[in-house]
């Protein structure tokens, strides 16, 4: 047990200076990557600091607040919404994720599946609306 002690401290810069595959670490993912160092104390590429930024925010936001507002549509019959939901739930006529009830009902038909007519009758008619335009699952994309 006589040899001499390693110094804390210097260890580990030598240690962290050396690759994994030299201290027979098997590699990892991100070995793979180019490290990039960020520029100045903390702060990301890119951002600079600017006094008269604040001010622009301040006056941009007034003027969205002073914009009117779109009128919000009524929701739709709740019968409508009901026949719309069986529709999104029925398999038969293929995945409705990513696109619209009508982009799903034309597909459908397009492939010989015969949906059903009142629903794209209801599609049309509400065309405007995005409950009745989107399905249950709009918001997730394959």
């Amino acid at each position: 047990m006589g040899g001499p002690r390693p110094v804390p401290g210097i260890a580990g810069a030598a240690a962290s200076s050396m690759s994994r595959r030299a201290m027979g670490q098997p590699r990892r993912i991100t070995d793979s990557f180019p490290r990039r160092r960020r520029r100045g104390p903390g702060r990301p590429p890119g951002r600079l600091k600017d006094k008269d930024k604040g001010k622009e925010k301040a006056q941009g936001k007034a003027k969205v607040r002073d914009r009117p507002r779109a009128a919000p549509q009524p929701p739709p019959d709740p019968a409508l919404l009901e026949m719309l939901r069986r529709f999104d739930l029925c398999w038969e006529y293929g995945p409705c994720t990513g696109i619209t009830r009508l982009q799903r009902w034309e597909r459908a038909q397009a492939l010989g599946l015969s949906p059903p007519g009142p629903i794209r009758d209801a599609l049309l008619e509400h065309r405007d609306n995005p409950h009745v335009t989107y399905s249950l699952w709009h918001e997730y994309e394959l």
